[in-house]
């Protein structure tokens, strides 16, 4: 994969060597769903996406602590329930990722689980929460699901959902100018070239090793970008 090409950023900078590991440590959350929770048959906690991104930070001389902050079946709306909870970590960076359960629609239903417009509007309030707290978010879109997902309740691909949801996280780091890693548009593009994209999950959705490397490759860039900027924030 292209390692930036993905990447969207609204203000970059010169990064390298930014921190020593003698600096105050940097805490960074990663808040999302059982995606950037990781953990399950095959994959354990130090092949998570969150536990890669901290060794590649401090690999880069950042003395990084990254909070994984995953949780099985969460939707933006219960994220927003417990936000608290994570400004209360007094993180310096919080990378967010919803969308797989949001728009999901569940056996017997017809609907996704929040409409459209719930799920733009909780982004936008996590957004807006963090930021007020001096927090600087990033948004990722939800890897694109491979095409021998089961279909949802309502006899569709889940990624049929899921994709407009995407158009909708895209919209919100736009208007909001908040960094975007397009994780949803990577995937895809790579899928359609012929990457059969099941094989970096371990169920077509939920990430394996190779989809946790994925991920955090893609990821990294945006970090240290905010992290690079906050530095010389700081620094004024």
């Amino acid at each position: 994969m292209t390692r930036n090409f993905f990447v969207t950023i609204l203000a970059g900078c010169a990064f390298a060597g930014i921190l020593k590991a003698d600096d105050t440590r940097i805490k960074i959350v990663a808040l999302g769903d059982s995606i950037t929770k990781g953990v399950r048959p095959g994959v354990k906690v130090d092949e998570t996406f969150p536990f890669y991104l901290e060794q590649s930070l401090r690999k880069e001389k950042i003395d990084a602590e990254v909070v994984n902050s995953g949780v099985g079946s969460e939707t933006t709306s219960l994220a927003l329930a417990r936000l608290g909870k994570v400004i209360a970590l007094k993180p310096r960076v919080v990378a967010i990722m919803y969308g797989a359960n949001d728009s999901y629609v569940d056996r017997g239903k017809k609907e996704s689980r929040l409409t459209p417009e719930a799920f733009e509007a909780n982004l936008r309030k996590i957004v807006a929460e963090l930021k007020a707290a001096g927090i600087a978010p990033i948004l990722m879109t939800s890897p694109r699901q491979g095409d021998k997902h089961p279909l949802n309740g309502a006899g569709e691909h889940p990624n049929v959902r899921l994709e407009a949801y995407m158009k909708l996280t895209r919209k919100v780091a736009e208007d909001t100018k908040t960094p975007l890693v397009d994780h949803y548009a990577a995937w895809e593009k790579i899928n359609a070239a012929g990457t059969n994209i099941s094989d970096w999950t371990t169920d077509h959705i939920h990430l394996n090793t190779r989809g946790n490397r994925e991920v955090e490759e893609a990821l990294l860039p945006a970090v240290l970008r905010v992290v690079s900027k906050a530095a010389k924030d700081d620094s004024r």
